[in-house]
């Protein structure tokens, strides 16, 4: 199975993306180990601060060594020069917060899943054309489940993912799925201010396994 299409699996069997970022590289480790805990296999780490590079290298070297089954992603790659330096750090997925032709140009020549972000039909379409095979929509909480039932049938063979706002709550994934998205974009709302700061590892990996089973159960 080409990376692409094993990605892509692991999102559908997942239900759930969690994303962080933290400017510490030993924090940042300490999430992910925590969310592997919590039986997470598919990650976004965000390039979201000047350290992100380094700290996305170390992650990388400690799922290579300690996390073999564990795809690692980067988000919020805005050019395709930045998606070129993720690429070569080993990223094995892309995730933007907008269409970008060329950003979905580098990733798909690389072989590898491209997550662009949209909210408007138009960007779904431009992203559809440029390849993509599923879509984040974001915001998520400001257009909600019900602009999902609205523009589905508009692009049949597409698959759509909300990112932002998403609850770790069974009625809000459940109106989510049941609007037809395939999995759920989960950050702050997962992975909380306080337990990254204090590096909870026991709090994140227990929110990992709640969350989990509650996408699961809401995608029934």
């Amino acid at each position: 199975m080409h990376k692409k299409e094993q990605v892509l699996q692991a999102l559908l069997n997942q239900k759930l993306l969690p994303l962080y970022y933290h400017e510490s590289a030993s924090t940042s480790l300490a999430v992910l180990r925590a969310l592997y805990k919590g039986g997470v296999r598919l990650v976004e780490y965000t390039n979201r601060g000047a350290n992100a590079l380094s700290n996305f290298s170390e992650l990388r070297k400690a799922v290579d060594v300690d996390m073999p089954d564990m795809l690692l992603g980067i988000g919020t790659i805005k050019n395709k020069n930045q998606a070129k330096q993720y690429i070569d750090a080993g990223a094995d997925f892309i995730v933007c917060p907008s269409t970008n032709t060329e950003v979905a140009q580098v990733t798909q020549d690389a072989g590898l899943l491209w997550i662009p972000g949209c909210m408007t039909p138009t960007e779904i379409a431009m992203a559809e054309n440029a390849g993509a095979e599923l879509v984040k929509i974001f915001p998520g909480n400001l257009l909600g489940p019900s602009y999902i039932s609205a523009v589905k049938d508009l692009f049949p063979g597409l698959k759509f993912m909300p990112t932002g706002g998403v609850e770790v709550e069974e009625s809000n994934l459940k109106s989510w799925f049941n609007a037809g998205v395939v999995a759920v974009g989960m950050g702050s709302k997962l992975i909380t201010k306080d337990m990254m700061e204090q590096r909870d590892e026991t709090s994140i990996a227990n929110a990992s396994i709640k969350a989990l089973a509650l996408a699961q159960e809401a995608a029934k």
